[in-house]
């Protein structure tokens, strides 16, 4: 049954470039357009490629109290309790005959990794361009590391590719033994085989009571195409990735634009 005044069960987010403004900060038209859709009897979801450790504090910060999959599927978490609800890993022998094959392709990468777990830490290899600078990580000065622990995901980065070149390369050389994901420019993912936004999110509706006829969805990189997919209605932000946008249902503003709040705003109305 879905909520009285608003026509979706469950709203999910992406987090960077969706939800969040460049400064990592949800604007208060957009808080209050998914305070006044929550009231209205949806659940709001965040949906994000991060890991929990880079997530947990923006949860915190926002006085999120509720599911959100982290880690681009593999983890699902409760942010009012803090614990882990489900976790999938990556298969470490698969990973790293994976990055052997795609730098049989391509030349040497940078590499960097996210460990499993609600403290997992991040390493971060030489010549590795981190973009959320702030966040704490881990030297990784010996690449035998990566695999001396469960992981959540790999990061590649390439001297001269770009992430769209990137992310096809590697499909095309190991795409039998991971999921590769684009998750913005320089940010190119090796995940578990077969995982998606879309595994965590169906895992996280179950738990919710919602189904994908619920819910909407809201993104803006090709690692939310498999939620747009799995969601009946996908929204891509103004600044999104040209191949979400060829799949959304629509195209809302930017995140700097409160485009979340515009569509909300429009449903409640």
């Amino acid at each position: 049954m879905r909520p009285s005044g608003f026509p979706y069960k469950l709203i999910a987010t992406d987090l960077d470039g969706t939800l969040l403004r460049s400064d990592e900060s949800v604007s208060l038209r957009t808080r209050e357009a998914l305070a006044a859709a929550t009231a209205a009897g949806a659940a709001h979801i965040v949906v994000t490629g991060r890991a929990v450790p880079w997530t947990r504090h923006i949860l915190d910060d926002l006085g999120y109290r509720g599911l959100a999959v982290c880690g681009q599927g593999a983890q699902v978490y409760d942010a009012g309790e803090h614990r882990l609800l489900t976790a999938v890993t990556l298969d470490r022998q698969l990973a790293a005959v994976a990055l052997a094959k795609i730098e049989a392709e391509v030349g040497p990468l940078h590499l960097a990794a996210s460990r499993a777990g609600l403290e997992g830490e991040i390493l971060v290899g030489a010549g590795y361009a981190l973009l959320h600078g702030s966040l704490p990580t881990t030297p990784l000065t010996d690449v035998s590391d990566l695999w001396a622990a469960p992981l959540n995901k790999i990061y590649i980065q390439h001297p001269t590719l770009t992430s769209d070149e990137l992310a096809e390369a590697s499909r095309q050389a190991a795409g039998g033994f991971v999921t590769v994901a684009m998750a913005g420019e320089g940010i190119v993912e090796l995940l578990p085989l077969g995982l998606t936004k879309a595994t965590g999110l169906s895992v996280a509706a179950r738990r919710l009571g919602a189904k994908r006829t619920d819910t909407i969805a809201f993104g803006d990189m090709p690692n939310d195409i498999p939620m747009f997919t799995w969601s009946t209605h996908g929204v891509a932000m103004a600044n999104a990735h040209s191949d979400l946008k060829a799949i959304a249902d629509e195209v809302t503003s930017s995140n700097e634009d409160d485009g979340i709040a515009e569509v909300l705003e429009r449903l409640l109305s």
